[in-house]
């Protein structure tokens, strides 16, 4: 003997699952915020057009993907092409960062970040990033909230970067190469 009623609760699920599935693939039908601002999509982010990688010093770059203006952030890759001592510093915001080709250290810790590694700095260390000799390029995606403030290894402070001086950086790059400056706001959120 048959359970009719089986059945038909199988049929309500079966249509439900077929529901549910449609509307999943709906898209969003209401309009967004006014004043929301819109997404930043980048191809090839760590590709060959030179013109995006923004000097620092003579072997060291970033390359800017989100300059938060409101947030008080900035996401990049830093790429360094040279071994040794980039900067000793200090952050009073977190700091995310994932390698993605090479690797490098601090001379204060015992890790090793490297190629695939995802590191959380806490608000207020202080650290000094090395890459080692056998290295002959290294990128890392930072994501660092505040600023960074470069000190002497006594904790005196001998500058700053912020989302701003980054902002700074990257308009006379992009001025000098002949993007124009306006070409930074891109990237600024």
């Amino acid at each position: 003997m048959r359970d009719s009623g089986g059945d038909q609760r199988r049929e309500d699920v079966l249509a439900h699952q077929i529901e549910t599935r449609d509307e999943a693939f709906t898209p969003y039908r209401l309009p967004f915020p006014i004043d929301a601002m819109p997404e930043i999509v980048l191809e090839n982010i760590a590709g060959d057009d030179e013109r995006m990688w923004v000097p620092q010093t003579e072997h060291v770059s970033m390359r800017p993907l989100c300059l938060s203006v409101s947030g008080g952030y900035w996401v990049n890759l830093l790429r360094v092409r040279r071994s040794g001592i980039l900067t000793r510093h200090r952050h009073p915001g977190p700091v995310h960062a994932f390698v993605l080709k090479g690797r490098w250290r601090y001379l204060e810790h015992s890790w090793v970040a490297e190629e695939g590694s995802y590191a959380f700095e806490a608000p207020g260390e202080t650290h000094t990033l090395i890459v080692p000799e056998d290295v002959a390029e290294m990128i890392t995606l930072f994501h660092v909230t505040g600023a960074l403030i470069y000190c002497d290894p006594d904790g005196r402070q001998t500058g700053y970067d912020d989302v701003f001086t980054k902002i700074d950086m990257c308009r006379r790059h992009f001025e000098s190469i002949g993007l124009g400056g306006d070409y930074v706001k891109q990237f600024i959120r």
